[in-house]
């Protein structure tokens, strides 16, 4: 079960001790996917490693810097020995030419793109890495297609075909809408982004799951917990200084809350999306921080403010609620799940309340999550066996409190255990022997 972790900087501001402890944070905590780049976003081409390095001489990516890539190679290493999986971003999409111009520079063309994604494809085609084109940015034009598209066969001639690929868009867009058809693309990637609470991340998921043929898909940049909403809107990008000296203390850590006027992400927000998603079709979702995603140091840059520093946030909440989606999914056989909005039965608007269920395709079980707790009916007849056993699960702790046994009926009435709580409804079949929660 892809269960992410956003660690953009991890290769560039990470020494090797450093990443180690949080590769082993992470496991423990029940992640199974990294998402990582090597020639990373905050000036991943000039400003060096922590041992000095930087990943490409002459800043041509014809000659890959043998001393940058050992450590890349360390901590690819260490994440295997931990049974990790690296979701590797060849490179931020701000080094190819975008509509969205980042610290870049642009440096890949048709034909560098290919050598460097061979040169990748080859050095980690034995390595638990799953390749991830872009990085933040949409498909410009057709020469920026033929560009990923050079890095792709790329990487599948150096791996022999040995790993799964994909590509990260911008906010609120899907790998699908260029790369559908495009034969080296496993699988498809969504952002929902940053822009707002209760972002609608279901209909990313069912315009993916309406395209023939029907390809996995999952969500890999959902908003990241205690980054301000809409920051974009707070922050002057010309200048050095993105914020007010005044917003910052000492350490460079965010202390004045109120300059970024929407508030923040939070652990809920957290949960809301990773159970929108799963029970929208999606087969995997990405957690994310905001100092972790950039590695951020007490006293060193940061790209949005945050209120810690990397190791601090690795314990927020909602990085320790993903142990619990992964426990609750894998306690039921996930690959079954099909989407199923019939199940709900009155009104179900797209806000804040919004009920998503889905239901195994041999009906031996169903989930049904609630983002706040209200009653709800339920037809449970699509679950096989003559009565339905129920459940109450708690994404806040993995907790699960046994509702009971109930004939089968088009219209069962349920009511969550405690008011302004999100909630799992678990139905299982009484015929189909799955564990108990």
């Amino acid at each position: 079960m892809w269960i992410g972790d956003t660690a953009w900087e991890l290769f560039h501001r990470l020494n090797r001790e450093e990443a180690t402890e949080y590769l082993s944070k992470r496991a423990k905590q029940g992640f199974t996917v990294i998402q990582a780049v090597v020639l990373a976003e905050s000036d991943g081409l000039r400003t060096p490693n922590p041992y000095g390095d930087i990943p490409l001489i002459d800043l041509s990516p014809l000659k890959p810097n043998e001393s940058y890539f050992k450590h890349v190679d360390f901590i690819i290493d260490k994440a295997e020995e931990l049974g990790l999986h690296i979701a590797l971003l060849p490179t931020w999409a701000d080094k190819v030419f975008s509509d969205r111009p980042g610290v870049g520079p642009v440096v890949f063309d048709k034909e560098n793109a290919a050598f460097f994604g061979e040169f990748l494809g080859k050095r980690y085609q034995d390595k638990p890495v799953i390749w991830v084109l872009g990085g933040d940015r949409n498909i410009a034009n057709s020469e920026v297609m033929d560009i990923w598209r050079a890095m792709g066969f790329g990487l599948k001639k150096g791996d022999k075909s040995n790993h799964l690929i994909t590509y990260h868009p911008a906010g609120e867009a899907s790998s699908s809408q260029w790369f559908q058809n495009e034969s080296w693309i496993d699988f498809n990637m969504y952002q929902s982004g940053h822009a707002h609470r209760f972002m609608e991340v279901y209909k990313l998921a069912e315009n993916d799951y309406s395209k023939r043929p029907v390809k996995p898909f999952l969500e890999a940049e959902p908003a990241y917990e205690d980054i301000p909403v809409q920051f974009w809107t707070f922050i002057n990008w010309d200048s050095e200084k993105k914020v007010p000296d005044s917003v910052l203390n000492k350490d460079g850590l965010l202390v004045v809350k109120d300059h970024f006027k929407k508030g923040y992400f939070t652990d809920y927000d957290v949960r809301v999306h990773a159970y929108w998603n799963f029970l929208a079709g999606a087969c995997g979702y990405t957690y994310g921080h905001n100092a972790v995603w950039q590695m951020f140091k007490k006293g060193g840059p940061s790209v949005i403010p945050c209120f810690t520093d990397w190791r601090e946030a690795l314990d927020r909440p909602g990085a320790n609620d993903m142990q619990h989606v992964r426990t609750l999914f894998e306690s039921r056989p996930f690959s079954k799940l099909i989407p199923d909005q019939s199940m709900i039965l009155g009104k179900n608007p797209q806000d804040s309340s919004h009920i998503r269920a889905a239901r195994a395709d041999d009906g031996s079980f169903s989930l049904i999550y609630l983002p706040s707790a209200k009653p709800l009916q339920i037809n449970t007849t699509k679950i096989k066996g003559t009565k339905t056993i129920a459940w109450w699960y708690n994404p806040r702790n993995g907790k699960a409190l046994k509702i009971g046994e109930f004939s089968k009926s088009t219209n069962t009435s349920f009511s969550s255990p405690e008011k302004d709580r999100d909630w799992v409804l678990v139905l299982d079949s009484n015929t189909a022997k799955l564990k108990q929660l």
